[in-house]
């Protein structure tokens, strides 16, 4: 069964803000190919949403309806429902999260 895969808007500002910090920091090229990049594993999740693992963040404070992926130092925090996945936070995993994730999924709770 495919999936239909959402991006919601936070996900899309955290995808600008990569893209434009790399942009800056790095090159608009790199940028743009982590971009396509990060956007091609997010709808790699049409297919085989359950692949991925329950964040240790939110586990230890039981909040179990979010899974993650990772490409390269990036976490992809999303929620199937149905036939559906809503991407909630494009991140980097070099950050401390625990506190980001929570504010930020709880409010879709």
């Amino acid at each position: 069964m495919k999936y239909q895969v959402h991006i919601v808007t936070e996900a899309e500002e955290d995808l600008f803000g990569i893209h434009h910090f790399v942009a800056l920091n790095d090159s608009p090229e790199r940028a743009d190919k982590l971009l396509a990049k990060l956007e091609e594993t997010c709808l790699s999740l049409s297919k085989l949403p359950n692949r991925g693992h329950i964040p240790p963040e939110l586990q230890r404070v039981a909040i179990h309806d979010y899974l993650e992926i990772h490409y390269k130092a990036y976490r992809i925090i999303y929620q199937i429902t149905a036939k559906s996945v809503f991407i909630h936070g494009i991140l980097d995993g070099r950050r401390d999260l625990e506190e980001l994730l929570q504010e930020r999924l709880l409010r879709h709770s």
